[in-house]
């Protein structure tokens, strides 16, 4: 296993384009997440087992993992939803990882992903209980959206608004 310190240090840290060799590792970082409560019942992981289909023969849908010293150590997917919006999916970093920058180097390369596809917006949700990605959201300026529960848990969605006029409409 990799040393954490040097995630600390993330230089040697590599976020490239996941591919179909990567998705026994993706299935095994979302399986610790539906053991720790992180993710619903239903929620099968089906995106991760067609991770081409789900990801890649959309041309705005992508989906990344962070790699230190060829270990995988977290993962984040982007799926275009319509014309203007995307959704982020899987966030996830091993848990021996967090709290290094590794979400926020994956948010950062998610984030810019969309303002290149020229996406307005940005949605995701995220359990109330997971009040260090909730603080992490916030920082990057997603808005609140409405709170839900399903099955006695509560979600929370959250968007970004990603849309910036430069156009000058004064009258001088």
């Amino acid at each position: 296993m990799v040393e954490i310190n040097k995630v600390i240090n993330s230089e040697s840290m590599e976020i490239r384009t996941a591919k179909s060799s990567d998705i026994p590792t993706l299935r095994e970082l979302f399986e610790r997440s539906r053991l720790e409560g992180q993710t619903w019942e239903n929620d099968t992981g089906a995106d991760l087992d067609h991770l081409i289909e789900g990801y890649f023969e959309c041309k705005d849908s992508c989906f990344w993992v962070a790699e230190l010293n060829e270990t995988i150590v977290g993962m984040i997917g982007v799926q275009r939803i319509d014309d203007d919006a995307a959704e982020m999916r899987r966030l996830r970093v091993r848990d021996e990882f967090r709290r290094n920058g590794i979400g926020t180097r994956l948010m950062e390369h998610a984030i810019a992903f969309c303002r290149e596809r020229e996406f307005l917006k940005v949605v995701l949700d995220v359990r109330i209980e997971r009040v260090s990605a909730i603080s992490m959201f916030d920082t990057f300026g997603f808005f609140h959206g409405r709170e839900r529960e399903i099955k006695g848990r509560k979600l929370r969605d959250f968007y970004l608004d990603l849309y910036t006029d430069t156009t000058d409409t004064r009258i001088d």
